[in-house]
Formats: C-alpha cells, sequence, structure tokens
C-alpha cells in the first residue's frame, strides 16, 4: 500500500511540474487514454480471434511405369503399361491371359520385368497322334529369346546339355539383349560363341 501511495504521490508532482498549460495537459490525457483504449481492445479482439489452421493436402506420388511388350500365344498381344517391379505372369494377364494351346513351361512367370522388355510366349505343337513335339527348326539364324533347347542344340557345338542351359539362363534371367551375352551361359567360350555368332540373333 505504501508503495502504491508513493508512485501516485510521484505521478503527481511530476505532473504538476510539467511546464505544460492546463489545456495542453488535458489534450495529453485525452491522448493517453485513447492510447489505453486501442491497446485494451487489440487485445481483447486478439486474445478472442479464432486461429483456424490451413487444410492439410494429402500429396499423391504417382507410381513408375513400364511398357512391356506381350506377343505370341496370348488373347491380344500388344504394348501394355503395368506398375514398376510387376511380374511376367502380369504381362500375360494384362494381354488377355496365355492362348490356347500355350506353353509356359519355358518362362519364368515370377521374374520381375523391365521397362522396354518382350516377352513371347510360345504354343505348344502337338502331332496327329496328339503328343507334344517340338517346333520346326527354321532356316537361317535363330532367335536366341525365342528358340527351343531342340532349336539351340541343332547349332553346331552346342550339345543337348548347353542347349538346356540357355534356355534355363534365359528362364531365369529374362531375355537376352544381344548375341554375346550367350557367353555368359556356362560352357559356351570365345571359340565356341565364334562359331555360333553368325546363326543367330535377337
Amino acid at each position: 500500500m505504501n508503495h502504491l501511495t508513493q508512485a501516485f504521490e510521484s505521478i503527481s508532482a511530476w505532473w504538476f511540474e510539467l511546464h505544460y498549460s492546463r489545456l495542453q495537459k488535458r489534450a495529453l490525457l485525452i491522448l493517453a487514454a485513447l492510447i489505453l483504449a486501442f491497446s485494451s481492445l487489440i487485445v481483447v479482439r486478439g486474445n478472442t480471434h479464432e486461429v483456424i489452421a490451413p487444410p492439410i493436402t494429402a500429396l499423391q506420388i504417382a507410381a513408375p511405369e513400364i511398357f512391356i511388350d506381350v506377343t505370341g500365344a496370348v488373347n491380344k498381344p500388344g504394348v501394355y503399361t503395368l506398375a514398376a517391379n510387376s511380374r511376367v505372369i502380369d504381362a500375360i494377364k494384362a494381354a488377355g491371359d496365355s492362348a490356347p494351346g500355350a506353353d509356359l513351361s519355358t518362362i519364368n512367370l515370377a521374374r520381375v520385368l523391365s521397362d522396354g522388355e518382350q516377352i513371347y510366349v510360345d504354343a505348344t505343337v502337338v502331332n496327329s497322334a496328339g503328343v507334344r513335339v517340338s517346333k520346326k527348326v527354321r532356316s537361317g539364324p535363330i532367335n536366341i529369346n525365342r528358340a527351343t533347347a531342340t532349336q539351340f542344340d541343332s547349332l553346331d557345338g552346342i550339345g543337348p546339355v548347353i542347349a538346356k542351359r540357355i534356355v534355363e539362363y534365359r528362364r531365369v534371367n529374362g531375355p537376352f539383349l544381344t548375341v554375346e551375352d550367350l557367353k555368359k551361359v556356362s560352357g559356351i567360350g570365345v571359340a565356341k560363341f565364334a562359331t555360333i555368332k553368325s546363326k543367330v540373333r535377337v
């Protein structure tokens, strides 16, 4: 209480010692009252103002896509757009599934696809007795991504063992990108590859 009294007395002494006229002091009081009232209004309105958080917009990231060419013994051959990390079976289903008589035994259906790849589904050949037989070997260079083990076996220097290795390598690792990739198959060295190079293609 003493502190308030001393403060009031100090302010009163300061006020009476001001070298202002009575009109100037009155204007000063009015100005101070207006500033105090305006400040109080700002504080009150600031406390009651509702803060609205900006809406959160979900960011959608498009999944990467790949293009795959599906041909051969399928119901709807063509180029299809698939999600990245799709597998061979997904590409065949996108092409309307395998056609009657398709031979899926030479294809690794679980292999992950690469963009721009071609999937070729062979057709089973059955003779008049209803027995499955291998396709006839065509003249000219054979396509190493479509050839059967019998067709590889027909090449000079490639026996049935290496022919099966080639088909198995293709089934596990996917189509060959170049004919030179045949050298990655066990049993095909530089000399053997030089012998068959002119008789194969991709």
